[in-house]
């Protein structure tokens, strides 16, 4: 054991020969020569997003922002969520009617259980992984909200959608470094499988995933 221990403790040494010990000292440089934009753009980069989270098991539909809250509407009733807990910033455009809306100012635990679903935006989606980017502010609410209903509805707006994760990592930083948001990255409903690879969904957070592309004219 002591043979093995040293060797993971030297390796682990080797790894933090760089990194400078004082307090305060400058960050080692870090190699920025990785790709940090895709070629793909327009209607091909929101196709290429809405298979890649499809592939996840998500339900993705393309909307137009006037028949947005009709749509919410009916995945409600198809899925019967007659609760919706919503982030106060989500516009009111965005909200559907025949459904009860819940505005979240706190809600405890407890209280989002008993709450069928939630609605909320992004900060930015990713097409090469069909990812979504939840900041935990504004549209896209506190991250409570994506992981105890059951139901996830998450509006993403075309001009969101970038190629990479670089270019998302690039688009959140400011609010990152600037007011230290917690950043979420969600590719599909949540699923875990055991040893014998049998896939559970709902283990970590919602058991469905709906997704509404909002397509104007940067789509056309």
């Amino acid at each position: 054991m002591s043979g093995a221990r040293e060797e993971i403790l030297g390796r682990i040494r080797a790894a933090l020969a760089d990194v400078p010990e004082a307090e305060g000292a400058a960050d080692v440089p870090v190699p920025r020569d990785y790709r940090r934009g895709g070629a793909v753009t327009g209607k091909e980069l929101v196709a290429r997003f809405a298979e890649r989270i499809r592939d996840y098991h998500a339900d993705v539909r393309r909307v137009r922002p006037g028949d947005l809250a009709g749509a919410v509407a009916a995945v409600c009733a198809e899925t019967d969520v007659r609760r919706l807990v919503v982030p106060p910033g989500v516009p009111d455009e965005w909200r559907p009617t025949g459904v009860e809306l819940v505005d979240d100012h706190g809600l405890s635990p407890s209280e989002l259980d008993a709450i069928d679903g939630a609605l909320t935006g992004c900060a930015a989606a990713i097409a090469e992984t069909g990812t979504l980017v939840l900041d935990g502010h504004g549209v896209c609410g506190r991250r409570l909200l994506t992981l105890i209903p059951d139901h996830h509805i998450c509006v993403v707006q075309a001009e969101q959608i970038v190629a990479l994760v670089s270019e998302a990592i690039s688009r959140l930083r400011p609010a990152v470094t600037e007011q230290a948001v917690p950043v979420t990255l969600v590719s599909g409903p949540s699923a875990s499988s055991d040893i014998e690879l049998n896939r559970v969904e709902g283990v970590h957070g919602p058991r469905h995933l709906q997704v509404f592309i909002l397509e104007g004219k940067s789509t056309e």
